[in-house]
Parts: structure tokens; C-alpha cells; sequence
């Protein structure tokens, strides 16, 4: 986030119902579905879905149990529960295809704890976590109220209060900072696909007072600073208006561009994948750290290389805002956490069936539940990281 006091920032979110989530959503309901039968399966599962077909591509070594049949059942329910019945993606006539194959030997052994060797990472790559004081869920505002609005719109619709909108939403909110802190939206943007025979000043008196309840009182924008349906006519949607692909919405998944990514995508993989729980203890660790009064902001970055254990580097930023010195915490915070993948893995507790919940309005920013779903949203190190200061 920029260290100016005073500019105008954005972000955007997608519903379930849009193409590229509806594949995380397939790949994370397969994800679930191996787990649930065997924790330590491995999985890289990558979806394709345009009009009414679902491709699945990927390497797995997981439970004799689950088959191409199972996989394609899976995203068959996953396609009903997000409310797909229409003539061009509807869950029960949708042609889905199974291309998944086992993992190669080559990683696999890569990966593997052998002997006095540990579980190595996954895959290369860098990961970054990050927090602030924004929002109560300790998260930049523009990605958390874009998420909030396009979730309230979800619920209206599943339980049938507001009529007429159908899967596929995008929301976008620009928030004006004033010495550093948002006080305000100046503009709302939200796209809904909906029924055939509704204008397009229907679908703003639909989707208006959903926006408004959502919004902190007085951040509200201006009537002509709230563009619903732009475009005007948004009834073909889904992958049957646009394709769909596993890992696209990694900004949308993540901070809303407010913090540096590492490019790698969540869904589809199992948290041996450092993509998906190396951010998430990342996250985790910047959470605290901002939740035990340490600093107002925090980012961490941390780097592995496949088929080693141990991380390559761990990297602390408190943007000017830290009452400790960021050297004391990248010796500190490895000390409380072991960032090794499997001590990542124990830590949070991710051999579970957790992640279908995790495809949209953001992995971060979440409350914890009580099944160990989004363990990395927990405070529990706020103690010791007070005595640090």
C-alpha cells in the first residue's frame, strides 16, 4: 500500500458464480474430497469450464477410493451448490471430463521424507502475508468490503430475497485515505448477471440497499459514484459467457493488490503445495504480529526451493509502523512457528477437508472455525509476540 497520507485505492472481488471460481470451487471441492478420505494425498488439480463443459486436468497420489467418477461427481455438486441451472452451464446436463493422472515419481520423490531427510517443499517460489489495521479482520479495506458486498448478494440470492440475480457478480470499491486511514468510498462498481426481462434500473434497486447495509455508516459513496451493471444487459454469464480456469483471481484471493503476491495460485492444491500454506502461515504470522500491537502494518515474505525443508529466506517489513525492530522478529517468529512444510502443515492442522470454503471472497479475513477451517486466521501467538516489545 502507498506511503502517501492521502489517494484514492481500489479493489475488486468476484462471486462464486464467476467462471475462473467456479473452477477454484471445482478444484478445491476435489481437494476436500481426497483429503476427507486421506490426509496426506497430493494434489494439483487444474479445472477448465465454458459452455456446459468442465474439463479436469492434473497429477494426484491419493485414495484408491476416489476415482474419475467421484472427481466428476464432485464438481457436478459443486456446480449445483453455487446455482448453475441454466441452458448453458447447468449442472446436470454439463459434459465433465476427467483428465487427472497420477503425480510424477520425480517430484514425488523430491517431496517425500526419506530417512534423516524432512518433507521438502512442493515447488519453488516466494510468498508473501500481510496486515493491517483497516478493517477488525486486520485486513486492507477495499478487497474486504469488495468481498462483503459481493457475499451478501450471494446469500439474498440463494435464500431467495433478492429475486432475479443469478450466479456471476463482480464488485470493484475505491476508498478515499485520508493521513493514511479510509474513511470513505468515492466510488462502488458492482456487475451482476440476472434474469432475462429485468432493466438495468431493476437490478441497481436489487442490488443497492445490499451495498449500503454493508458499508460502514458514512462510507457509503455518492449516488453518481455507484455503477451497477455498467454495460447495462448482464444475462449470459458463467463459463457459458466466458471461460473459466483454475488460479486466475490470485489478487482477488489474497489482498485486493494491497500487498505484494508471489504469483502462485491456492486452489487446486494440497498444503504440501508452499503456494497455499506457505502463504497461509505467512498470513498467519503478519496477523499476529499486527494483532499483538507490534506495528499497524506488516508484510513477511518467504522463499523455498523444491524438495528442501527449510525455507530459503524469512523476510519482515513493518513499513515504519513496528515497535520492535523487524531483525528481532525474523529471528523470533521462526522460533514460535516451524516454517518447514510440514511444520507448516501441523501447525495449522491443513491435512483437512477444509478448502472448498476458501474458493471465494477470500482465503484471508475469514473468522476461524471450529473444523480447523481458516486456522491461519487465529491470534493465538498474540502472548508470546507481546513480550517481544
Amino acid at each position: 500500500m502507498s506511503s502517501r497520507k492521502n489517494y484514492l485505492f481500489t479493489s475488486e472481488s468476484v462471486s462464486e458464480g464467476h467462471p475462473d471460481k467456479v473452477c477454484d470451487r471445482i478444484s478445491d471441492s476435489i481437494v476436500d474430497l481426497m483429503l476427507g478420505h486421506m490426509p496426506e494425498s497430493r494434489i494439483a488439480l487444474e479445472t477448465l469450464a465454458t459452455t456446459n463443459r468442465v474439463v479436469l486436468a492434473g497429477e494426484i497420489r491419493g485414495p484408491e477410493a476416489v476415482g474419475h467418477d467421484q472427481m466428476i461427481e464432485s464438481a457436478r455438486m459443486a456446480i449445483k451448490d453455487i446455482g448453475y441451472d441454466q441452458e448453458g452451464f447447468d449442472w446436470r446436463k454439463a459434459r465433465i471430463e476427467c483428465l487427472v493422472h497420477a503425480q510424477s515419481e520425480d517430484i514425488a520423490v523430491g517431496v517425500d521424507a526419506a530417512g534423516n531427510k524432512d518433507e521438502g517443499a512442493g515447488d519453488q517460489g516466494i510468498m508473501f502475508g500481510y496486515a493491517c489495521r483497516e478493517t477488525d479482520e486486520l485486513m486492507p479495506a477495499p478487497i474486504h468490503y469488495s468481498h462483503r458486498i459481493l457475499k451478501a448478494l450471494t446469500d439474498a440470492r440463494k435464500s431467495g430475497k433478492a429475486k432475479g440475480l443469478l450466479p456471476d457478480a463482480k464488485s470493484q470499491v475505491t476508498l478515499q485515505y485520508e493521513n493514511g486511514k479510509p474513511v470513505r468510498a468515492t466510488k462502488i462498481v458492482v456487475s451482476t448477471q440476472h434474469v432475462d426481462g429485468l432493466e438495468s434500473r431493476d437490478v441497481r434497486e436489487i442490488v443497492k440497499p445490499y451495498i449500503e447495509a454493508t458499508m460502514p455508516s458514512g462510507w457509503m459513496c455518492p449516488d453518481d459514484g455507484l455503477f451497477v451493471n455498467p454495460t447495462g444487459r448482464f444475462v449470459i454469464g458463467g463459463p457459458d459467457g466466458d471461460t473459466g480456469l483454475t488460479g486466475r483471481k490470485i489478487i482477488v484471493d489474497t489482498y485486493g493488490g494491497a500487498a505484494p503476491h508471489g504469483g502462485g495460485a491456492f486452489s487446486g492444491k494440497d498444503p504440501t503445495k508452499v503456494d497455499r500454506s506457505a502463504a497461509y502461515v505467512a498470513r498467519y504470522l503478519a496477523k499476529n504480529v499486527v494483532a499483538s500491537g507490534l506495528a499497524e502494518r506488516c508484510t513477511i515474505q518467504i522463499a523455498y526451493a523444491i524438495g528442501v525443508a527449510d525455507p530459503m529466506s524469512f523476510y519482515v517489513d513493518l513499513h515504519d509502523t513496528g515497535k520492535v525492530d523487524e531483525a528481532k522478529l525474523e529471528k523470533a517468529l521462526p522460533e514460535m512457528v516451524n516454517l518447514k512444510p510440514r511444520g507448516i502443515r501441523e501447525h495449522l492442522k491443513l491435512n483437512r477437508p477444509i478448502y472448498a470454503r476458501t474458493s471465494a471472497y477470500g482465503h484471508f479475513g475469514r473468522a476461524p472455525e471450529a473444523d480447523g477451517g481458516f486456522s491461519w486466521e487465529r491470534t493465538d501467538l498474540v502472548g508470546q509476540l507481546k513480550g517481544l516489545a
